[in-house]
């Protein structure tokens, strides 16, 4: 399916079937393809094996509420999600924007306030991925390091550095972040999309390694310092 399909594809997860209907009924002459699932499982196991410009989630679902389905939802995915609800609290529409929420709308809405809200977060959604995506690509030169994510090269004054491809993913993570701690978990989370199988302690054995190919003293470190009980970092700046 091409980009400009999966962002007009929409995931509706309300228990309301007649509301449901109403939605689809506007949305689709508009452009979008609308799918519709009554249960929050329901709607998560679409998200999870499925991709969608958006998702449209209810708070009041039946056995797994939205709050719920949301913070499943934002364990695997950054799809713009787009809360209904006909609670008016301030607290309720304050714990879906903390969850992930990308914008919130109670039950009395109208569908041009609806589509209006809708075409916001997928634009939002595609800027920040298009600047992320940018950044991916750029060439990264810190210290006596250059790596070129696109070409997959990295080299140490001017030397080519032959690694593997999590040690190459693990140095460009840390080149990125530069002089910030990043815990196992963060340089996991950063790199298991790339189908490797790796688990978090695991990670030290590869910084092992990435740091013997750098030519780096763990105990005197010139570019990738261990933060105890916190992670790792790479140092930006030469020590004086």
């Amino acid at each position: 399916m091409s980009r400009k399909n999966v962002k007009n594809k929409i995931l509706l997860v309300d228990d309301d079937e007649k509301l449901c209907r109403l939605i689809k009924n506007y949305l689709e002459p508009m452009g979008y393809q609308v799918q519709t699932v009554y249960t929050g499982r329901e709607g998560l196991e679409k998200v999870s094996s499925e991709k969608f410009g958006a998702v449209i989630l209810d708070v009041m679902l039946p056995e797994m509420n939205g709050f719920e389905v949301l913070r499943e939802i934002r364990r695997i995915s950054t799809v713009p999600v787009l809360m209904l609800t006909a609670l008016g609290d301030e607290s309720d529409r304050i714990v879906g924007l903390e969850l992930g929420a990308d914008d919130y709308l109670p039950k009395t809405f109208s569908t041009r306030e609806l589509l209006a809200r809708l075409r916001s977060v997928i634009r939002r959604s595609e800027i920040t991925s298009n600047q992320a995506a940018a950044e991916e690509d750029e060439e990264i030169c810190l210290k006596t390091i250059t790596v070129n994510p696109p070409m997959r090269k990295a080299s140490l004054d001017g030397e080519t550095l032959h690694l593997t491809p999590i040690e190459f993913d693990l140095l460009c993570s840390l080149m990125r972040s530069a002089d910030r701690i990043l815990s196992r978990d963060q340089l996991l989370d950063e790199i298991m999309g790339r189908n490797y199988e790796i688990f978090d302690r695991s990670i030290d054995v590869h910084i092992s390694s990435l740091r013997r190919k750098l030519g780096d003293d763990p105990k005197n470190p010139t570019f990738i310092r261990t933060v105890r009980s916190a992670g790792y970092m790479f140092v930006d700046k030469f020590e004086e």
